[in-house]
């Protein structure tokens, strides 16, 4: 896998994610302790609205920034986004009120929302080859995951030098960090967007491109399945740990490391399975394994603390991050085979909108339930939500589901450069294959062919 990183523009890319992503880890720590200092007992409050904003930044951010990346050279954009979250981060420490925190998450969320989706839609052209690419989406999932288990780790080793004003002057070196090695890489000029519509029509182009291509509506539905597993490990994790099994509060981080020790070893495992089996193979599988996993969480939740029941914790959180991996490491190859090169800013831009509208709904439900209705109920309750959206997924999604598709074109004259090599339908238009996706060409999917016509 490691492999990937001989490529040097991929390289200082890859760096970049991992500064930033440390980065953005001292900063959540950081915020939770300046939460406490604001507002004491209502600490938690406050960093509820925080995190609710910051889902609120990137549904409704993230298309429009998407749609304008076309339009602005991507290395700019990211260098200026990497810029504004640092200038965001080093206001922080001198804020006094707890509104002053609102605005501040937002306009650093916001930050996010557009450089994410714009680095992930640079990914492919640095990329090209199908493997590579495939190995550069894993090697992004073990970033994540190992900036959960670390970030933490050096917060709490720079916390006994310094005050945590200073974890955020470590966020700010982390985004002017990455902003460095972004402006050092030399990347492939993108496709040219042909200028049609404002960066509102882009927008709603790009979430119509997921409505519309059957692939993608279940990948839609496969995020709201994982954002219904991993509600349950982000948001109770705290209190199944410590008034469920009466552990200590580092035992928090044992459960949160075992999640993301599964997800780790999927992601270095799924370039060889992918290559083989395929992605369809793979996600779906994963998807119906996150009901299973939940409802051994329910029967944890519901009897009392034994001998072996904490392991079983354990080992029931590290396979909900198997399969989330195993849901969503390959989520980028089904964008990038559903969307023209020009459209891959936008379509990776409403991917991430679209998918953090599951979580602004599952984070809440399983706050909500757990307080009011208990730990089983929560489960069952994010497990029915989790199997429907897996077997909605395998529904949407064809079991034959080829890049190339024949269709029909009626409204083209016989003359345009598009239906070069087509031939005329029995049924009137002209008829031909190619690698098939919605675009201005292409405005719905094609049904199956009929033979003869």
């Amino acid at each position: 896998m490691l492999s990937v990183l001989r490529n040097r523009a991929y390289r200082h890319l890859f760096t970049a994610q991992v500064v930033a992503l440390v980065g953005t880890g001292l900063a959540t720590v950081a915020l939770s302790l300046l939460a406490y200092d604001l507002a004491g007992a209502n600490a938690s409050a406050v960093l509820g609205t925080a995190l609710a904003i910051k889902m609120v930044a990137y549904v409704a951010i993230a298309p429009i920034a998407g749609a304008l990346s076309g339009r602005i050279p991507r290395r700019a954009l990211l260098v200026a986004m990497d810029l504004t979250r640092a200038a965001v981060a080093l206001s922080l420490p001198f804020v006094t009120q707890v509104w002053q925190v609102y605005l501040l998450i937002f306009l650093l969320q916001a930050a996010s929302a557009a450089f994410t989706p714009t680095f992930q839609a640079t990914i492919p052209d640095v990329l090209p080859a199908e493997r590579d690419y495939t190995q550069a989406l894993s090697m992004s999932r073990l970033a994540y995951d190992l900036e959960s288990l670390f970030s933490p780790a050096l917060a709490a080793l720079l916390l006994t030098l310094v005050s945590y004003d200073w974890l955020f002057a470590g966020t700010t070196v982390g985004f002017l960090a990455s902003a460095a090695l972004v402006v050092s890489a030399v990347l492939p000029k993108p496709a040219p967007v042909e200028r049609t519509g404002g960066a509102y029509a882009r927008a709603a182009f790009s979430s119509r491109l997921f409505w519309v291509t059957p692939r993608l509506r279940a990948l839609l539905a496969l995020d709201l399945a994982v954002a219904a597993a991993g509600a349950i490990v982000f948001v109770n994790t705290v209190v199944v740990v410590r008034d469920h099994f009466h552990r200590p509060a580092g035992a928090v981080s044992l459960a949160l490391g075992a999640y993301g020790a599964g997800s780790m070893l999927t992601a270095l495992l799924l370039p060889r399975l992918l290559a083989r089996v395929g992605d369809r193979r793979v996600m779906l599988p994963a998807a119906f394994a996150l009901p299973a996993v939940l409802a051994a969480a329910t029967a944890l939740t519901a009897l009392g603390p034994t001998g072996w029941s904490w392991a079983a914790l354990l080992a029931t959180w590290a396979l909900i991050g198997a399969a989330c991996s195993a849901v969503l490491t390959p989520g980028g190859r089904l964008i990038r085979r559903s969307a023209a090169d020009a459209d891959l800013p936008a379509a990776f831009a409403a991917q991430f909108s679209l998918s953090h509208s599951c979580w602004l709904l599952t984070y809440p439900l399983a706050g909500w339930l757990a307080a009011g209705a208990g730990l089983p109920v929560t489960a069952v309750v994010l497990g029915t939500v989790a199997l429907a959206a897996a077997a909605g997924a395998a529904a949407l999604w064809p079991s034959r589901d080829p890049d190339t598709l024949d269709h029909l074109h009626t409204d083209l004259p016989a003359d345009h450069p598009h239906l070069a090599g087509a031939h005329p339908a029995t049924t009137g238009g002209w008829r031909h294959g190619h690698h098939y996706v919605i675009d201005r060409y292409h405005p719905s999917w094609p049904r199956p062919a009929v033979p003869g016509h």
